[in-house]
């Protein structure tokens, strides 16, 4: 008799333990939607789903020479973050590249569509890598791509399970491509292709469903050097749509989730658009990036100057107090032991 799926899960969870590839506490995590998603994308196939399994542990230890665990420490895929411990205030940024690379590699999460999945969205409209690279090294990119992947199975999904109160393991990715053209592509290519590969190896299964809108008459050529690229089950989840996209995404996303820039009602105005904000459950507990990362940096430092000035205040206090005491006593001995002339 068949396995059943959750007899495989058993199984497969099992093995991984027991042949040492995978350990309580390693940062892939051991819950079920994380060793479904491999199983899933090798079609529940046990030993398939095992080497893909392993493949990625390895992977994950000898990334950039020092593995995506040091590398999420390097580079905080959120920007600056505020760290208050021990009684101590520490302002925080690991990622001071993060606005250039935003301003020439446009990517951002936002919100959740109706299915609780987080909107994963490109702007390939304004990709500039030769400004990029005036700022950021092709090195320091790549690593950051590297680390927002690492993000949405790490912490968005995560966060946005928990918002939504059951299982989240994909997300809608929607690329926008008002303004991309020939010039933009070969500019993006390798790095495409490298995206993509790390996605289905790394990463399985966490996309759900790929729109692709404001779509140029130029990208049927760019498509068709593309889709080889893609395995069949992503090429599968793919939807080219032209510039008549609106109802689509409407049908995905509500209106007040959706950015105004793509026929949704949401313009983060208070953080400066949608594509500043990052907002969603995965922000909690962090600072976030764009303005208000910076505005965020700007009263820390204002907090961590007055925090100097109190502990500044407090050792004058003390020599004051200490300058006192030695006043006082000399006045006490002086009293009694000599007369004072009026």
């Amino acid at each position: 008799m068949p396995q059943t799926h959750e007899e495989i899960l058993t199984t497969f969870r099992q093995e991984l333990f027991a042949e040492d590839i995978l350990h309580e506490g390693d940062s892939i995590g051991t819950d079920d939607e994380t060793l479904l998603r491999f199983l899933r994308a090798r079609n529940y196939d046990l030993r398939q789903s095992k080497v893909m399994f392993k493949n990625c542990q390895e992977w994950r230890k000898t990334v950039e020479g020092v593995g995506i665990d040091q590398l999420y420490k390097d580079i905080d895929p959120f920007d600056a973050s505020i760290n208050i411990s021990a009684g101590s205030y520490g302002l925080l940024e690991r990622y001071p590249e993060r606005e250039a690379v935003f301003d020439c590699w446009p990517m951002w999460f936002h919100k959740t569509d109706k299915k609780g999945r987080p909107l994963n969205i490109h702007f390939f409209g304004g990709m500039d890598l030769p400004k990029l690279y005036q700022t950021c090294t092709p090195e320091k990119h790549w690593q950051t791509v590297l680390v927002n992947a690492e993000s949405l199975a790490r912490e968005v999904l995560p966060a946005a399970a928990r918002a939504a109160g059951k299982e989240i393991g994909t997300t809608l990715v929607i690329v926008d491509l008002q303004g991309f053209g020939i010039r933009q592509f070969w500019q993006m290519k390798s790095l495409a292709r490298s995206s993509f590969q790390i996605s289905q190896d790394y990463y399985p299964e966490t996309m759900g469903q790929l729109a692709i809108v404001n779509a140029p008459t130029s990208f049927t050529a760019i498509w068709a050097m593309i889709r080889p690229w893609l395995s069949a089950e992503t090429a599968a989840k793919v939807d080219i749509l032209g510039s008549n996209y609106k109802n689509v995404l409407l049908d995905l996303v509500d209106a007040e989730n959706l950015p105004s820039s793509l026929g949704g009602e949401c313009t983060c105005e208070e953080a400066g658009g949608c594509h500043l904000s990052g907002v969603g459950p995965w922000l909690d507990g962090r600072v976030g990036w764009g303005p208000k990362a910076e505005r965020e940096r700007e009263v820390g430092a204002e907090v961590k100057q007055e925090m100097e000035a109190d502990k500044e205040f407090g050792k004058e206090r003390v020599l004051g107090d200490e300058k006192a005491e030695v006043k006082e006593v000399g006045v006490v001995e002086m009293d009694k032991g000599v007369e004072v002339v009026a």
